[in-house]
């Protein structure tokens, strides 16, 4: 009998936390198909358009939300019978109104959610969006600090470098509309240092066969732009650019922003500086209550993200691509080798 093209399993968890990394090698197993794009981003929405959000290049990167029903379930029609289908939206975590659509029109629907230290992946988003220009403030901490503001504003959900990190409160509300014995919790570090371990765990979730996948991409990052005279002098145009872009296509628009990168300067091998002991703890201090809840929630044990000191980025970590090879978990590392998989520009929205 002929599926219904809907889709089997979905991605969540948070922005910059390894969604893009997880849907790259899931990408590779031949049991599974996964959507293109990435990010539909369709259970954020309830049969309307996208709110008109206001931030710097908000208004572009709502073109490639899909809204209509039947453009989002045609996705799924190029699968092949014996594929288990999916697609990967962070947000979907974070939205209290994904939540009840998901489990009211997927009731079959297996989730994977996959959580980062919420300090580390706050300030990743934050480099996110100043390397490619968009972020206005070159202080971490006080672009963390104007949240409510920008709230205020009608900032889009990637601006909300502290609120995306409380996985606790959204997994809580996740529960009232979804089993939790379809939701599967991942972190990022499991990612990073047990790749292989981690992506059979997820096949066995998803009751696909295990030891398909030989490589996990480098995750959808950036080179660190320095604060400087560049930034100062080119910010604004890519920023004017991102308003301008709203009238073009997505692919007039994606072909012409790497140059925003130029402009601001060629740092292919720049990492973001890592976080004074001092200003995580600081930051921490958002997240203590919720990372109590996610572990009540889990079972699992988060001690480590009130550790202040830092892990550093993906890149960092794990080089290039980290091999799959040891089924044990252990890790061995290919620095320099390119990844299979494509990089998205467009995922970070």
């Amino acid at each position: 009998m002929t599926r219904a093209p809907r889709p089997d399993f979905l991605v969540i968890g948070a922005p910059k936390a390894g969604t893009t990394a997880l849907h790259a090698a899931l990408a590779q197993h031949p049991d599974v198909f996964v959507s293109d794009p990435k990010e539909p981003k369709y259970w954020l929405c309830d049969g309307a358009p996208p709110p008109a959000w206001r931030g710097p290049g908000d208004k572009h990167s709502q073109q490639e939300w899909i809204w209509r029903a039947d453009r989002y379930f045609s996705l799924f029609e190029p699968a092949a019978q014996h594929q288990v289908r999916g697609e990967s939206t962070p947000f979907y975590l974070w939205s209290r109104g994904a939540h009840r659509r998901i489990g009211e029109d997927l009731p079959d629907v297996r989730l994977v959610a996959v959580v980062r230290d919420p300090v580390d992946r706050a300030y990743s988003n934050w480099m996110h969006l100043w390397s490619d220009g968009l972020e206005p403030e070159a202080d971490f901490v006080t672009a963390f600090d104007h949240e409510a503001e920008r709230v205020r504003a009608g900032w889009a959900p990637f601006w909300r470098y502290r609120e995306l990190g409380r996985y606790g409160e959204q997994l809580a509300h996740l529960h009232r509309h979804v089993d939790p014995e379809r939701i599967l919790v991942i972190r990022y570090r499991e990612l990073v240092d047990a790749p292989g371990a981690t992506v059979d765990r997820v096949s066995r979730f998803l009751g696909i066969r295990e030891g398909m996948v030989d490589s996990i991409p480098r995750d959808n990052s950036r080179s660190f732009v320095p604060p400087g005279w560049r930034p100062r002098l080119f910010g604004p145009v890519v920023r004017g650019g991102a308003t301008l872009g709203q009238f073009a296509p997505p692919q007039v628009w994606r072909a012409i922003h790497p140059l925003s990168l130029g402009l601001l300067g060629d740092h292919p091998d720049a990492h973001r500086p890592r976080l004074d002991a001092a200003t995580r703890q600081r930051l921490i201090e958002s997240y203590a209550d919720d990372i109590g809840l996610l572990g009540e929630l889990t079972g699992q044990d988060f001690g480590d993200w009130l550790n202040p000191e830092s892990r550093g980025s993906f890149a960092q970590r794990s080089g290039s691509v980290t091999r799959l090879g040891e089924r044990d978990g252990s890790r061995t590392e290919r620095a320099g080798r390119p990844a299979r998989a494509t990089r998205e520009v467009s995922a970070r929205r």
